[in-house]
């Protein structure tokens, strides 16, 4: 049997047939990364060029694309630093920009074509939101960005002076009258109006003097007090800024062709496109927003249910097809248990649903300077609004409950005390939803929702145990109420787990 090779190493078939995700899709990764990447390199000069029109530089030679082993390579989008001679921005100490592409082998661009240019849009949209109602949520400085046709828009402030003063007089103008209001993101077309295929953002290089990722230093220094009190702090006011404002809708921000900001996009996360990348429909439409976090989390919920019946080696056997099925069906059950009808229409409030250890830089007393990577930013229940997953350093199907809610008890606690500093808001006050979640249990269905390989767990240790349940919930009905015809399905779902075991083991067979 051969070694093969995934994104970030290697794989033999005696793990690889223990993993429970689907490895065989896994395998073209490495290929696919191979071909993006010279496709990109074909292109140094339009890298270039795209750079040199949206920052209105005098010459595409003082432009310098980083070597490919140079390139920050993330698990949905590769970073190509761009240094620029003599050039310097009132927003970063460095002369370094990052342009940011989708990897289309990992967003389901080939499932779904245009999903690397929907991911490019709410990660503009994020943006977009934050710099407008939260200028206190220290983000990186977005130039602009472009789609896979061709489309750009550049940031007002980066405009010939012509055109910038007369998008800003457009603007106060349309303020005066009352009228809506485009973002600071303007749709135009130059020279380099062609296109390579797919989008990408251009975004600001965070300077090593502007912070580290705190994932550098997390695990060594998580038990320092001092230092996880000024990272809770700045997490505390974070969440505040962000949730202050009610939304009228479930779904995410994107930029239109005119440049206006709008909330008309299926709120983006992570397991969407994940899911799509593999192939399993998540049967939930681009322009599909919410008015109502049920209609919200069914949806969320049958993404799970797609995932069971599409992936093809989503069971092991009989009688672990049996729980999941069970599962599924007692999630569809409880989930009006643990979402308040209170808040079944409101309030929405902005999320970042990415906020893990590597997306957030810190100083080196952990005080946050930058948040990165906003695109699974969306607009959610405020139920949903959690304290993050990582703060014991475990998965979350690791997770236990006793040792999290020390550090999450801590979290809250700074929490109330910049709350309360705070003036009154049009909303309930997030420390007293978050104790609430915490204390019904709702903290863990949001959790097992946004986790595909993480749900089955999770309502095993933290959801069915509330209900005073004795035995298995597969030894009852329930898997026969999730899907008509149960015993035909668990047959076909043990032929496919059958036929994906050879399938695989032939991929790793020593070729011929």
């Amino acid at each position: 049997m051969r070694t093969r090779n995934l994104l970030k190493n290697t794989i033999t078939y005696s793990v690889a047939k223990e993993r429970e995700d689907n490895i065989l899709h896994q395998l073209h990764y490495h290929d696919a990364r191979t071909s993006f990447f010279s496709h990109l390199i074909e292109h140094i000069d339009w890298i270039r060029n795209i750079v040199t029109h949206h920052l209105r530089l005098a010459s595409l030679d003082i432009c310098h694309v980083a070597e490919p082993k140079e390139w920050i390579h993330g698990s949905f989008n590769v970073c190509i630093p761009v240094t620029i001679d003599c050039w310097k921005h009132q927003t970063q100490p460095g002369n370094r920009v990052l342009v940011r592409f989708p990897l289309p082998y990992r967003v389901g661009e080939e499932f779904r074509p245009g999903n690397g240019d929907e991911k490019v849009l709410c990660e503009a949209g994020a943006y977009a939101w934050l710099q407008q109602n939260c200028p206190d949520v220290p983000i990186p400085y977005l130039y602009g960005f472009g789609l896979s046709t061709g489309e750009k828009f550049t940031h007002i402030d980066h405009l010939a002076v012509f055109n910038q003063y007369f998008h800003k007089l457009r603007r106060r103008c349309l303020s005066f009258l009352g009228l809506e209001v485009p973002s600071s993101y303007v749709p135009h077309n130059e020279a380099t109006s062609r296109g390579i295929g797919v989008g990408y953002v251009l975004i600001q290089n965070i300077e090593q003097s502007q912070g580290i990722m705190l994932s550098n230093t997390w695990l060594e220094h998580r038990s320092d007090a001092e230092l996880r009190a000024n990272l809770f702090r700045g997490l505390s006011k974070v969440l505040l800024s962000i949730s202050r404002i009610p939304l009228p809708r479930i779904g995410s921000f994107v930029i239109d062709k005119d440049g206006y900001l709008r909330l008309g996009n299926r709120p983006l996360s992570m397991e969407i496109q994940m899911l799509e990348n593999e192939g399993i429909s998540t049967d939930i439409a681009r322009d599909v927003t919410y008015s109502t976090a049920d209609s919200y989390t069914a949806d969320l919920l049958h993404i799970h249910d797609s995932r069971l019946q599409s992936q093809p080696n989503a069971v092991n056997d009989w009688s672990d097809c049996g729980i999941q099925m069970a599962t599924l069906a007692a999630m569809r059950a409880v989930l009006p248990v643990f979402f308040s009808r209170e808040f079944r229409r409101g309030p929405f409030i902005f999320s970042l649903t990415d906020l893990h250890q590597s997306n957030i830089f810190v100083d080196q007393n952990w005080n946050i300077t930058c948040l990165v990577d906003l695109e699974w930013a969306c607009s959610r229940p405020i139920e949903m609004i959690e304290t993050p997953y990582w703060l014991t350093g475990k998965g979350v199907d690791q997770i236990d409950a006793d040792e999290y809610d020390i550090p999450r008890r801590e979290l809250t606690g700074i929490l109330v005390s910049e709350e309360a500093e705070m003036p009154a808001r049009e909303i309930p006050r997030l420390s007293e939803v978050l104790a609430r979640t915490w204390a019904t249990g709702t903290f863990w269905v949001t959790l097992a929702l946004s986790s595909p390989s993480g749900l089955f767990t999770i309502f095993a240790k933290h959801i069915y145990p509330r209900f005073s349940c004795e035995g298995n919930p597969a030894d009852g009905a329930l898997p026969f109420l999730w899907a008509k015809d149960a015993p035909r399905f668990v047959n076909r779902k043990v032929a496919e787990k059958e036929e994906y075991d050879e399938t695989l083991r032939l991929a790793f067979e020593d070729p011929a």
